[in-house]
This record gives C-alpha cells, structure tokens and sequence, in this order.
C-alpha cells in the first residue's frame, strides 16, 4: 500500500482526509506543478471515498461519465467484454494513475474498472474539473500530459503485442512495473503481483500455462526469484535486454 501523511481531519464518510498537498503520489497526479491556491480550489471537488474492496467496480462499461478516479493506493484494472462473451484487459493501474479518460469522448464509458485489491480512490467531478482547467493552464497542461501518457502506453501495448514473441512480452510487462514501482517510491526489485497469472496471461493474449513456463525458465536462468506472488529481479540488465529495452533509456 502507499503510505501516506497521517491528516488532521476526519470526512463524514468515516475516511481520513487526505489533501492533495499531503498526498505521497501527488507527484504523479494531477496536483503536479499546481501552487497552494490551485491545490485548494482542486482540493475543494474531490470526494475521498471509502476503500474500494477487491472485485468492486468503479464503474461499468455503458455508466455515464460523472468522475475520473485518482487512485491513492491499491490496484485496478480495465477490461472490456468482447463480442463473444470474454472479458478483455486493457490496462492495470496503480498508485497516481487517473482512471475514466476513455469516456470523455463519448461520455460514456467504454470498459469497467475492478478493484484488484482493497483500493482508495480520490473521485474528481469531470464537469467541475473540466471547468476548473479551462481558469488554471497548470491544471490543463497536467491533463493533457496525463492523457499523452496513457496514449503513450497505449502505443507501447500495441507495439508490445503486435511484434515480441511470448518471452519478450513477459519480460516487457514485468521491467514496466518494475519501472512504474519504482516511480512511486518502491522498490524495482521486489514487488507483488496484484494480478493473477491469468489476467497477466489475458493482458498479454497468453494463456495461464506460458506465463508459468515462462516464470520457471526466468527462475532458472536466474533473471528472476519467483515465490507465488512475489517477484525479485536478480539481474535487471538481463529483464531490460529480453525486454528490448535500451540501455539509453534506463
């Protein structure tokens, strides 16, 4: 869980209120480079919810657009259901990932948002927030870059998918949350998997079976030490090399 600043007030909902100047990934949301009178006006529209438990929705694919969702701590992920029935992930996002931005185009939205364990959110009012960004360029340039970063990982998925073989996939996927721990304060090395092997498998297109022989042959070629859920990298060069990461962009 991401620790955070203990506050000194209490909301109704029982929850401890947690502002956006006291929060330990404000860095990576969208209180980033506003000042103390942005943050307040911004601080006033959030409504700090109770935590989300795991297997509860934030919202369903078909819901009106009424908030994005800050994530504090915990895991959810985005999935779609196909034409045949089958769920589909298209995203895990983790501590200062904005979840809803593909329902504004539409104001709807598009896929369903699913705890993968006891997560807390930060509900933020799209109209009011939209209106908030149009009187603060501060705050409409930390959208639009919060935007162009999920494009941006949107391109990588489809690159990711579309030309790596299954080992380079996993690899990949594993040195991104390395990558995205690490941004949040933890460690790169070690960490736990949220996810089960087969929603990994599902985002991936692999099925439960490969990411397991895959996992094993990391193990034995002493990439990685592998403990049910728990990861550690043992040779991070060799992760960042089967993942066709360059050295340059470490």
């Amino acid at each position: 869980m991401i620790s955070e600043k203990p506050a000194a007030k209490r909301i109704q909902s029982g929850g401890c209120a947690i502002h956006c100047q006291d929060c330990s990934i404000s860095q990576l949301c969208i209180p980033f480079t506003l000042n103390e009178s942005e943050l307040d006006q911004l601080d006033q529209i959030i409504e700090r919810k109770k935590p989300i438990q795991k297997g509860q929705e934030l919202f369903k694919a078909g819901d009106d657009l009424k908030s994005l969702y800050a994530i504090r701590s915990g895991t959810i992920k985005s999935y779609t259901i196909t034409e045949q029935g089958d769920e589909q992930i298209t995203a895990f996002h983790l501590a200062g990932d904005l979840v809803g931005f593909d329902a504004i185009t539409e104001d709807l939205h598009p896929s369903f948002a699913q705890a993968l364990e006891t997560s807390m959110v930060c509900e933020i009012p799209y109209e009011i927030l939209d209106d908030l960004s149009g009187k603060m360029p501060k705050l409409r340039q930390q959208i639009m870059r919060l935007m162009s970063n999920e494009i941006k990982g949107d391109q990588e998925m489809i690159l990711l998918l579309s030309k790596k073989n299954a080992e380079e996939r996993l690899a990949a996927f594993l040195y991104n949350l390395s990558t995205r721990f690490s941004q949040r304060g933890f460690s790169p090395r070690e960490f736990r998997l949220t996810m089960t092997r087969g929603d990994i498998g599902n985002y991936l297109g692999l099925t439960v079976e490969t990411i397991s022989r895959l996992l094993g042959r990391f193990q034995k070629s002493e990439i990685l030490s592998v403990k049910g859920k728990y990861i550690t990298i043992l040779d991070h060069d060799a992760l960042m090399d089967l993942a066709g990461v360059s050295k340059e962009t470490k």
